[in-house]
């Protein structure tokens, strides 16, 4: 009899089991739960805030933990307790003055009223953020569309930038930031005060919305770093110009100092040159002038170095038989030529006079210790060298 019942009752223990396990579920902490029958609410939210119930009170059911539902008909559907971010895309947004921006938004936002956001949203968390980025975006390009870019950048007002001095110096206008009235948290306080009231007809509760990241749109950020790039040329070009004056100043400052370094070295050159001239000279003089035969030997040697640096072999000099260069080529010692030799006279008819001794010619005292010069422009002259008068023939003695 047990053999016959045994497989019924084990059939029953199994149904049991599988209609409790379909008619308890379990709330964790972390999740809201709304139990539905038919896609119909039924009951009061589980795990849900007192405040924020629509009862006002709370209830036996509101708190985590194990529930019961009734099997295969109604429907747990749960949703998130915690705070859930929102990560809206990239927008193209015009500022006021007339600049193409790209700002990426997030928000941080919960669901309050799970029923409401369950009737209007459904169980698809999906659907509430794709509501929150039309919501959010409008009204992010509202705000930002009322201002220039420096109050979207900016939030501070009293910020003071770290500005390099050189920079400072070099241009004006570098680290001079332009004042602002607002800044960037007013305006993403504008922009949750205007978007969290549209939401909280979906039960949800926007806590807060900030700017993440705004760049320019890609065909200004090119004009942007070209601009950027122009000004810093301009400072580069202005330190260039500084140091190529600060190198005229340098340069020119050099060649003074150079001159005048020359110009005393000179100077004190031609003193010493002097000095020695002076001492060489005073030296000569007493050398030479201790007999007339050391001035005429210096006078000789003067004069022959004058031939050499004057005369050369293709050398063409027309002197006057009279001038001092011509002296020493026309004798050693400087004196008058040496007289032609005379021809023989004729034979006396009666007697031939005994020949008249020849008479050498007397030195000439030397002249001064100067050195001769050619006298070039004097027109030459000739000297026909003339035989000397013959001798008288004494008278035929009449004895």
């Amino acid at each position: 009899m047990k053999a016959v019942f045994l497989p019924f009752i084990l059939l029953l223990v199994f149904a049991g089991v599988v209609v409790l396990s379909s008619s308890m579920y379990v709330v964790d902490e972390t999740e809201q739960v709304i139990v539905t029958q038919f896609r119909r609410p039924v009951g009061e939210p589980v795990n849900v805030a007192p405040e924020k119930s629509e009862a006002g009170s709370h209830m036996h059911n509101s708190e985590a933990g194990l529930h019961f539902k009734l099997p295969f008909v109604q429907e747990v559907n749960r949703f998130e307790k915690r705070i859930i971010s929102w990560e809206g895309p990239p927008n193209e947004i015009a500022t006021r003055d007339k600049l193409y921006i790209v700002v990426d938004t997030f928000a941080r936002w919960r669901i309050v009223n799970p029923l409401r956001y369950f009737e209007t949203l459904g169980s698809d968390e999906r659907t509430a953020l794709s509501r929150l980025e039309n919501i959010i975006g409008s009204e992010s390009r509202n705000v930002i569309a009322r201002h220039d870019l420096i109050e979207v950048v900016r939030t501070d007002k009293e910020r003071k930038p770290q500005v390099d001095e050189t920079l400072a110096e070099a241009s004006p206008t570098v680290g001079v930031l332009p004042p602002i009235r607002v800044g960037r948290t007013i305006l993403e306080r504008e922009v949750l005060a205007a978007a969290a009231p549209k939401v909280t007809d979906w039960g949800i509760e926007l806590l807060d919305v900030r700017f993440k990241r705004i760049n320019y749109k890609d065909g200004v950020i090119e004009k942007i770093y070209d601009r950027m790039v122009s000004e810093r040329m301009q400072i580069a070009e202005k330190f260039r110009s500084e140091g190529a004056g600060e190198a005229a100043v340098i340069s020119g400052r050099k060649e003074r100092e150079l001159r005048e370094i020359e110009s005393g070295a000179y100077r004190k050159v031609q003193e010493i040159q002097g000095e020695a001239d002076a001492t060489a000279s005073e030296i000569y003089a007493r050398a030479y002038n201790i007999s007339p035969e050391a001035g005429a030997f210096y006078q000789f040697i003067k004069t022959l170095d004058t031939y050499k640096t004057t005369l050369g072999a293709d050398s063409t000099v027309i002197l006057t038989t009279n001038s001092d260069f011509f002296k020493y080529l026309k004798s050693i010692d400087g004196g008058d030529p040496v007289p032609a030799p005379v021809p023989a006279a004729a034979a006396a008819p009666r007697r031939t006079p005994p020949p008249t001794p020849t008479v050498a010619p007397t030195p000439t005292a030397p002249r001064p210790a100067a050195a001769p010069t050619p006298t070039p422009t004097q027109p030459p002259t000739s000297a026909p060298v003339q035989a000397p008068a013959p001798a008288a023939t004494p008278p035929a003695n009449p004895n």
